[in-house]
């Protein structure tokens, strides 16, 4: 691996255990979001290179060792690969940082620790019910509840947190015996060569794991290929209502992560200055390019004023610039057309009438990257564009409400349902609150999504659960079996 280069193959795809020589001579020029400069000429995948990553991971699955091991055994497949991804830390963490814009401190953090994410699908070898035994009502002695892996996985992973989205589906996929095609974004591509190089180096079975990079009608056609059983997409509302209608017409089984318009009700209990520290730091994580982000807050009208200068006064505060540069508070957003977005978003809200209390535009001590102020919004009322859509960038809208159950109201209002959070000093009125609030998670004082239990949304935020045993199932099919004496392999069900 070069110094200046950060994956070793970017001119191939990792397929059938190897790296492939891609179909065309198309690639993909991958920007450094902090200095618009070029970070990473990769190929571009076409049908042909998908075809071949299907048939790997199809005949990886029906022929291959893979699905007929042990769960003990790919335990031991996944641990060797995990270890080899603790030693690409540094590259994994630097990748991350240049193309998307998170903090070299937060992403060095997680990338040394991205391998838990795949330990812990290891460890559910030996905990997960992958077999359970009934007594029949219907004849026979022994009825064997099974869960199997349900095939051929096509992961598509977005741009934003590459390393986590990568991990969230191959983990889970891996253990239950499946095989995959990872797909990655075009403006993000490097996480998913780090995976490819550690699973080449820890030596998994050939086409258990397979790497594209491809762009939306290559990635379409991958959601569309008949060798692909399920497809697992993080990524826009929009894209995928795009992909659950694909998947629905030939009845392929999917997973949606999706978009949000996370609400944090402030109750007037709570300090406001405390609430606005709390919301302020978070919102400025990943520069908001966050899907669970509480972008929508809600507070009595009596001090809706005081909360959005609060807010302000923290955003004032943030120090924006170089990712790499330990002093900094929020880096870029990842390219430009997303900077584009934000800033459309911005003026669609001073177009509507809400009060644009600070930000709005660009750091005016940096003349290149894709950086943006963090703004906060106040007066806004829940029918406006900058409270209906999500805009995944660091902008907050505080809207004032007029009692504890308009504020329920406006929380549910949306077509998102993935995060939430309820400021109060009150354990009984935060629980109340939460269970009324239609959201895959709801937290209590804060931003507190815990993806190690299950993380995923109502309502048009997404299909299905990642993370923790939740996660686990959406890669199983349950199959009864019903027998007359208990089989003498009946020892391996627990394996």
């Amino acid at each position: 691996m070069h110094a200046d280069v950060p994956v070793r193959h970017p001119d191939k795809f990792f397929i059938d255990g190897r790296w492939t020589e891609p179909s065309s001579t198309k690639t993909i020029q991958v920007t450094n979001s902090a200095t618009e400069e070029l970070f990473l000429t990769v190929a571009e995948a076409q049908q042909a290179d998908v075809d071949r990553a299907v048939a790997a991971a199809r005949k990886a699955f029906d022929q291959g060792p893979w699905p007929r091991m042990t769960h003990g055994e790919r335990a031991h497949c996944i641990r060797a690969m995990a270890a080899e991804l603790d030693k690409l830390a540094e590259p994994h963490a630097r990748i991350w940082t240049t193309e998307a814009g998170a903090l070299h401190g937060f992403t060095k953090t997680r990338c040394a620790g991205i391998s838990n994410d795949y330990l812990s699908y290891a460890a559910m070898a030996e905990t997960f019910p992958f077999h359970e035994r009934h007594k029949p009502r219907s004849g026979g002695e022994v009825a064997l509840l099974v869960r199997e892996p349900v095939g051929v996985v096509a992961a598509i992973v977005p741009w934003n947190a590459a390393p986590g989205a990568i991990s969230s589906k191959v983990g889970p996929a891996l253990i239950a015996g499946c095989t995959v095609i990872v797909k990655v974004s075009p403006e993000a591509p490097g996480a998913a060569y780090i995976l490819a190089e550690a699973c080449e180096a820890a030596g998994l079975p050939p086409g258990v794991v397979n790497v594209l990079t491809a762009d939306r009608e290559v990635s379409e056609w991958l959601v569309r290929h008949q060798g692909v059983d399920k497809v697992a997409f993080t990524g826009s509302t929009a894209a995928g209502r795009r992909i659950a209608s694909i998947c629905g017409e030939r009845i392929a089984r999917c997973t949606l992560e999706l978009g949000g318009k996370s609400p944090a009700i402030v109750l007037d209990d709570y300090d406001v200055a405390t609430a606005a520290q709390n919301i302020a730091s978070r919102a400025i994580f990943l520069t908001g390019q966050v899907c669970a982000s509480l972008t929508r807050i809600i507070v009595s009208r009596t001090r809706h004023d005081a909360l959005v200068e609060a807010l302000s006064e923290n955003f004032r505060q943030v120090k924006v610039g170089d990712p790499f540069d330990p002093a900094t508070q929020m880096g870029p957003l990842a390219m430009h057309r997303h900077r584009e977005r934000v800033e459309d978003y911005i003026r669609k809200g001073k177009a509507e009438g809400a009060t644009l209390a600070t930000g709005g535009g660009r750091p005016a001590h940096l003349d290149r990257g894709f950086y943006v102020e963090p703004t906060v919004f106040g007066h806004v009322e829940n029918t406006h564009t900058i409270a209906r859509e999500e805009i995944f960038g660091p902008v907050l809208a505080v809207i004032p409400v007029d009692s504890d159950e308009q504020a329920l109201d406006v929380a549910n209002d949306t077509i998102y349902g993935l995060n939430a959070s309820v400021f109060t000093n009150d354990i009984d009125r935060a629980y109340a609150a939460a269970r009324r609030i239609r959201a895959g998670t709801v937290g209590h004082n804060g931003m507190r999504n815990e993806g190690s239990i299950a993380f995923g949304g109502f309502k048009q935020s997404g299909i299905g659960r990642e993370g923790g045993a939740e996660g686990l199932r959406a890669y199983l099919e349950t199959k009864v079996v019903v027998l007359d004496g208990l089989p003498s392999s009946m020892g391996r069900f627990g394996d």
